[in-house]
Order: C-alpha cells, then structure tokens, then sequence
C-alpha cells in the first residue's frame, strides 16, 4: 500500500495542509464578518475538515510507527497525534476555552517528526531502524 511505504510524505503534507486550515480560519471568521452575509460560526463541513485531517493524521503516524524502533519517536508521534486530537476535539464541542493558535504546537510536531523520520529512518521493514 501507498500509504505504508511513503506515510511519512503523507504525514507531512497533511499536517501541513491541516495546519494551513487552522491558519486561515480565522481570516475566513473576518472576511466572513465583515460581509454580514450570514452567521458568525464557522459551517459545519469546515468543522468537519479538522475531523478529515485527524483521521487522515491518524493513519499516517500509525504507519509511520510501524516502520521505527526509535521508542521516542513512537511517543512523541503518538503524543502530538493525541494533543492535536484533544485539541480539535474541544475545539469543537467547546469544552473549555483554549487559544486556536494551540492546535499549531501539535501540528508542527507531526510536520516535524514526519521529516525527521523520514530523513533518519529509511527503511521498508521495522527490523532495519535502530
């Protein structure tokens, strides 16, 4: 599969296009306010595109763990993948209030590690990252 040999690639541009999403809200949220045009919250299908990228990230940091034995890259992709999930899930149901500028932190992380274990770990099996 695709995704299994190049999820890091794949990792990486979804993060960045995620993070690209969350950096151009706000300006849509102005744009928006300004025609006074409709409602003051975002529409739901663009709600519903932070859940796309989260299930697109998702698989990627799985695959991406599968190809590395490096025990710390696994926990910092998992813990980037869990913080940007809690994020975007409270972000949603408005749990408590938080910045919109946190889901950046998380979301460099992914784009981050994705690189690094892409350039430091280039491998097709699990057996030759050390």
């Amino acid at each position: 599969m695709i995704l299994t040999q190049k999820s890091d690639i794949f990792g990486a541009a979804a993060s960045t296009i995620c993070l690209i999403h969350c950096l151009i809200t706000p300006l849509i949220f102005v744009a928006q306010t300004c025609s006074k045009t409709c409602c003051s919250t975002a529409p739901t299908w663009w709600k519903m595109v932070d859940l796309l990228f989260l299930v697109i990230s998702f698989f990627a940091v799985y695959h991406s763990t599968t190809l590395t034995t490096k025990t710390w890259l696994k926990i910092s992709f998992w813990g980037s993948w869990t913080g940007l999930a809690l994020l975007i899930i409270n972000d949603n149901l408005n749990l408590f209030q938080l910045a919109h500028e946190s889901v950046y932190v998380p979301s460099l992380g992914l784009i981050i590690l994705h690189l690094y274990n892409r350039k430091n770990c280039k491998c097709s099996d699990s057996n030759c990252c050390t």
